[in-house]
């Protein structure tokens, strides 16, 4: 699987991205030097040694005799005192098929050379560093083999030493760019930082648009934004304008037909009646469409849901005074929903007034939280409720259950349109006081 699809990958910022990347890069490349320097480091020194321990055969192949009969001498000592001093850690031999000649600092022990491992081992067992040769006399028919080798350990030791003060090196220069770094994408990200800032006052009012002081990458996008916000506001108010001077405008001239139709004979009343209430049922429709265009700046629009019920009831308690229902509004105060308070009245009013209309005496209105950002307004009564099959179909535009109480059969079409712009839902079931449990689905103003 990609790593850009694993599921905590998925979910994290772009900023936690970036430090995750940098982590596992820097961790990656210090692991990689901690582990090839010093080897680099050995291989030099024991490359070095090597080129010594030459300088070493040199001296001896120049200071060695042979006879006829294999005998070796040594014509002078040599320069390196190490050579004398027993078990020094620095040895040579000379040897031919019947003779050896070796240095003091062997004392009574030998070199032991495995040549399958092409490995050295001198008097006290120690690892060898080593380069040895054939050579070849005038004076003896046969070669010469001189080996010259010096203690490993030592080399090992100087390493061990280097990597502990290396890792320390290391992990100063880890800290040190990683700090970098961080620094580095906290300044690349600022912009992104200030963009959500802003956004945070444009949904709390406090702002209409997005400043332009911005890096040209990001120029483009928040001028976009602003262009944007500015076309959808302006429609927005435009939309409203237009609904209020439509319902002006017609009000009147069908108040003027009703009353013309009311004066007529029974049996042109009957004609010219369903049709212009038909008019008023379009017009009555498309308004309320129109209302959801909702608020002037929609990104800072908030409501509270407990206020707008408390005064929706009091509105329905004179109305439907006759049928003494009861609500009982268990919504927190400082709940607040992402939606403009004159489209929270319609929402919540269309479903409140099919509560009053069918309740038997009471109407409880809570909340429960769906997730960090949404949560879920439920109004239920104790009515009769609505059958299983209608359920869905009572949501559709135009249809109404019982044809003799007064309505338009377009209120909860209206609510569910409406709620569906604010990215909510509606839906009805059985609630267990017996009637209708009505659940709005709205975003958390934070």
């Amino acid at each position: 699987m990609p790593i850009n699809k694993l599921p905590f990958i998925k979910r994290l910022s772009l900023k936690s991205r970036l430090v995750l990347a940098a982590v596992v890069w820097l961790t990656a490349m210090i692991i990689a030097a901690g582990v090839t320097v010093p080897s680099q480091v050995f291989n030099y020194m024991v490359a070095d040694t090597k080129s010594q321990l030459s300088l070493y055969m040199d001296e001896i192949s120049g200071n060695l005799e042979v006879d006829k009969a294999g005998q070796l001498t040594l014509s002078a000592q040599l320069s390196d005192p190490r050579f004398s001093q027993p078990y020094s850690g620095l040895y040579w031999y000379a040897s031919t098929a019947d003779n050896q000649l070796r240095s003091r600092s062997l004392w009574d022990s030998n070199i032991e050379l495995l040549e399958k491992k092409n490995e050295a081992l001198g008097s006290r067992g120690e690892k060898l560093i080593f380069v040895h040769s054939n050579l070849y006399f005038p004076e003896y028919d046969g070669p010469i083999t001189v080996l010259v080798g010096i203690d490993e350990q030592p080399i090992e030791d100087t390493v061990q030493n280097l990597m502990g003060e290396l890792w320390v090196i290391l992990a100063l220069l880890y800290f040190g760019v990683l700090a970098v770094i961080l620094i580095q994408i906290a300044w690349s990200l600022s912009p992104l930082t200030k963009m959500h800032k802003e956004l945070s006052e444009l949904r709390n009012g406090d702002k209409t648009s997005l400043s332009g002081d911005y890096p040209k990458d990001i120029s483009p996008l928040v001028s976009d934004l602003n262009a944007l916000l500015f076309h959808y506001q302006e429609l927005l108010e435009r939309a409203r304008h237009h609904a209020g001077n439509l319902s002006h405008a017609l009000k009147t001239p069908l108040s003027v037909l009703k009353n013309e139709i009311q004066q007529c004979d029974t049996e042109l009343k009957d004609k010219l009646l369903p049709p212009v209430s038909q008019i008023q049922t379009q017009i009555d429709y498309h308004l309320g469409r129109a209302r959801m265009a909702g608020s002037r700046n929609i990104l800072s629009v908030k409501a509270s849901p407990t206020e707008r019920i408390d005064a929706i009831s009091m509105a329905f308690d004179k109305v439907y005074a006759s049928r003494d229902i009861t609500l009982v509004n268990e919504i927190d105060d400082d709940l607040e929903v992402s939606v403009d308070p004159t489209d929270l009245d319609e929402m919540v009013g269309n479903v409140l007034e099919n509560g009053y209309k069918w309740a038997n005496s009471i109407i409880r209105v809570h909340a429960k939280m769906v997730d960090n950002d949404n949560v879920s307004l439920i109004i239920e009564d104790d009515g009769p409720g609505i059958p299983d099959e209608q359920l869905e179909h009572v949501i559709k535009r135009g249809v109404r259950l019982d044809e003799t109480t007064p309505g338009t059969g377009l209120g909860l079409n209206i609510v569910n349109e409406m709620v569906h712009s604010y990215r909510g839902s509606l839906s009805l079931t059985h609630s267990p006081m017996g009637g209708v449990k009505a659940v709005l689905t709205l975003k958390i103003s934070h």
